[in-house]
């Protein structure tokens, strides 16, 4: 273990960076944001995921400790981290995207970063000295010592923070009044934190509708409890994101992934009543368990409180424009 530190205490110290204008600060940012997410139990093995939780954390800890005029880009780190000595930092990237990974000039925006990369996996040795609070301190001190001498950190930044607060907020709103925010959002943020805000708001909707069904299929009723983290069920938009700008709830259902694919392709739909309805231009087994004639004329499962129902109007939109009658 103490080999295992000091192992680490060197690689954070002598972070590989552009030397310009004061030296790149991005790494030692985005490790004091791990630290934090570590210590705050967002995080509890070696699976780094692009979280809101981890985004937000950058940003704060940016606008406590630097001073120049650098861009604060989250996926440059991420992505460039994988340059260190050690090979503590790998990106395991979704199906498909194993090439695009290798292509450090297209990861540098985050809407390309989040398409690509399912998450960072660091070496389990350092995943074990982060959840250690005495060994996640020293490595603390290092960078703050090595990268921002002339700075400390104030736990309150965290603490009176509302992003999250207000995050959810948003998705209880009338999708009106949802909409009217993001576009004063575009309007005012430039380009690369708007996709950042626009990822932030769609985690927190996928989050919100999962709970509100208690993680639970609207259509089949699957739900797995388990004592590690696992979810069976997505968060669907009825009337699709990049089309309505709706991240509200009222938009949202919650179905297992095999439903949640028919539904956005219009094999699946909900009729005024609430009921499942089928479209008469596919061909399935009949004869298997898990059939979709067997949901046909059933109605789905909603949540206790009506104002979180689905919209009937927007079932009707994915009725007209997506079902296949």
């Amino acid at each position: 273990m103490l080999n295992t530190l000091d192992y680490f205490i060197y690689a954070f110290a002598h972070l590989r960076r552009d030397n310009k204008n004061g030296g790149a600060p991005h790494k030692p940012v985005l490790l004091l944001a791990l630290l934090h997410e570590y210590e705050v139990g967002h995080i509890s093995d070696n699976r780094i995921e692009i979280s809101p939780e981890l985004i937000h954390s950058f940003s704060v800890l940016w606008n406590q400790l630097v001073v120049t005029s650098h861009d604060p880009k989250f996926a440059l780190p991420f992505f460039h981290l994988t340059g260190e000595k050690g090979n503590w930092w790998k990106l395991i990237p979704h199906i498909g995207c194993e090439l695009w990974i290798e292509n450090a000039g297209s990861m540098r925006s985050f809407s390309n970063l989040s398409a690509a990369v399912a998450y960072a996996e660091i070496d389990i040795n350092l995943a074990t000295l982060l959840l250690n609070q005495e060994s996640r301190n020293i490595l603390k001190q290092i960078l703050l010592k090595t990268y921002f001498p002339n700075k400390t950190l104030t736990q309150g930044s965290f603490e009176q923070d509302t992003y999250f607060e207000n995050l959810k907020n948003d998705i209880y709103e009338p999708p009106i009044a949802y909409k009217s925010k993001l576009e004063d959002l575009k309007k005012n943020l430039d380009p690369e934190t708007y996709q950042i805000e626009v990822y932030n708001r769609g985690t927190i909707f996928r989050r919100e509708v999962v709970k509100i069904y208690d993680a639970t299929c609207a259509m089949s009723g699957l739900r797995v409890s388990a004592s590690f983290s696992i979810s069976m069920v997505d968060a669907c938009h009825i009337i699709p994101f990049a089309i309505g700008f709706d991240n509200t709830l009222t938009n949202g259902i919650a179905l297992c992934p095999n439903l949640h694919r028919a539904f956005d392709r219009g094999v699946i739909a909900i009729n005024d009543h609430y009921e499942i309805i089928l479209s008469k231009s596919f061909k399935e087994n009949r004869d298997s368990d898990y059939s979709f004639y067997k949901l046909e004329g059933k109605k789905v499962n909603l949540p206790e409180q009506t104002e979180y129902h689905p919209s009937l109007e927007n079932f009707a939109w994915h009725r007209e424009y997506v079902f296949k009658n």
